[in-house]
């Protein structure tokens, strides 16, 4: 009975959102009520525990989803975006300037929102076409391949964040090895796809292009703009390595348990007896709680939104008011990003208090399936079937996290698997599938041939990759 639960709030949430195009999440809150009807809780039950799943995911996800709106924003209006995009073309020449492209997608596209970070890199990409007289597809592919790989893997982004959460992930760890995938998925999805493009003639709409015009000497630095894009990266991935030199610092009950203080203690206990002397032992312990804190995704985030402040901002003549202001027209552009995961949340503690995920554990143990492509296979069907990418991702971990527990698989691998099976098959009822269409003037069956073909190659290599790399992990 469970199970035909959760199948009949799949069905409610697929025509909510499919058919009738109510908004994503309106459907989730909807479904998460009539999963709970339909195991019989009773309507006050059911409303605690919408607000308890919404207030626990906001209390995850809501300052790396406004600290990653505000950093985006910075790079778009100070022109650090094009700088980046600029200088890579002159450093790598224009024999490498898909490979420039790729990196630029993936610098410009991490701290950035998908739809921002496409509506700020397409005008360059016209730009080269223009200068350089080579085809728009063929420039546009390696860029985008980036873009969807960074939107559908990698934390700050808010799917793979809200999930990595859900199944328990090391967000940090989530980011590092999702670099992995995302070397063979933009060259294969990207790159060599492209090849095959370079007849499509392609030619910006007038009525949604509009170039935005820097003069050079408005633009930063480069440093600068390269230090404001990767400064999360660069503070999460020294966490990442510290915990896979030392393994991660256990949560404050285990702490306690243990009688040990803070994390300070922790890695205190871990350089005792190593032969470093007792004030050596207190320094190093720390340094690396401080770089264990400076990794959260909130800290890194913020870290990077400060410096963004000063040096895209104020430095380049902006005043503090006009920078504020700036931040938060960028948070309310993602404001229903925040309400579709907090509908996600919602949806998710439901499962949970109607014993729904209780259930799938008990059973999940006579399923012989790899969960990693099982969860890959289910996202990909929500995918198919509502279009979103996120919410693909958000309706997938829930339902797969009981799997997860029962076979032990690495949380931080069943994120990717899911991200990879998220970004399968866009086609009419995906934003993106639209945005790839009517920016670069193609027909419907081109953009099948190429935005949906770039997609479901990155799904397909990514899931693949993600299989190899269990056998390490």
């Amino acid at each position: 009975m469970p199970l035909v639960i959760v199948g009949v709030g799949i069905l409610i949430l697929l025509i909510l959102n499919g058919k009738f195009k109510v908004n994503a999440f309106i459907s989730l809150l909807i479904t998460a009520f009539a999963v709970g009807l339909l195991s019989n809780m009773n309507l006050i039950d059911i409303l605690d525990s919408v607000l308890r799943g919404v207030g626990d995911t906001m209390s995850k996800v809501l300052l790396i989803l406004a600290f990653g709106a505000m950093l985006g924003k910075l790079l778009e209006e100070s022109g650090a975006a094009h700088t980046i995009s600029f200088r890579m073309i002159d450093l790598m020449g224009l024999k490498n300037i898909q490979y420039a492209l790729l990196m630029t997608g993936f610098l410009v596209g991490l701290p950035m929102m998908y739809n921002a970070s496409f509506l700020v890199l397409i005008p360059i990409i016209f730009t080269f076409a223009n200068i350089t007289k080579l085809p728009v597809i063929w420039l546009a592919l390696p860029l985008c391949s980036a873009l969807s790989v960074a939107h559908c893997f990698l934390p700050p982004h808010p799917a793979p964040t809200y999930v990595s959460f859900i199944y328990g992930a090391d967000v940090n760890k989530v980011l590092l090895y999702g670099l992995i995938p995302m070397v063979p998925a933009c060259l294969i999805g990207g790159v060599w796809l492209s090849r095959y493009t370079k007849k499509l003639k392609s030619e910006p709409s007038p009525e949604l292009f509009e170039e935005r015009h820097f003069e050079k000497s408005q633009l930063p630095r480069l440093g600068v703009s390269i230090l404001c894009a990767i400064t999360p990266i660069i503070l999460m991935l020294l966490g990442a390595i510290i915990d896979l030199s030392f393994g991660p610092p256990p949560g404050k009950a285990e702490l306690t348990r243990l009688g040990i203080d803070n994390i300070s203690g922790f890695y205190s206990q871990l350089f005792t007896g190593k032969g470093l002397s007792s004030h050596a032992t207190y320094i190093l312990s720390r340094i690396f709680s401080f770089i264990k804190f400076m990794s959260d995704a909130n800290i890194a985030l913020f870290a990077a939104v400060v410096i963004g402040i000063f040096t895209l901002g104020l430095r380049r003549g902006r005043t503090m008011e006009d920078v504020m202001h700036s931040s938060s027209k960028s948070i309310g552009a993602v404001s229903m990003i925040v309400l579709i995961i907090a509908g996600g949340g919602a949806f998710s503690q439901v499962l949970k208090d109607s014993h729904v995920i209780e259930y799938i554990r008990t059973i999940s143990v006579s399923i012989h399936m790899n969960p990693l492509f099982m969860a890959f296979l289910v996202a990909s069907i929500f995918r198919l079937a509502v279009g979103s990418a996120t919410v693909a991702t958000l309706a997938t971990a829930p339902i797969m996290l009981p799997i997860m527990q029962q076979t032990g698989t690495s949380p931080e691998l069943m994120v990717l698997a899911t991200g990879a099976g998220s970004v399968m098959w866009s086609h009419f009822n995906d934003s993106g599938f639209w945005m790839f269409k009517e920016y670069f003037n193609l027909s419907v069956k081109e953009t099948f041939q190429t935005w949906t073909l770039m997609e479901s190659t990155i799904g397909v290599v990514g899931i693949s990759t993600v299989l190899l790399l269990s056998i390490f992990i």
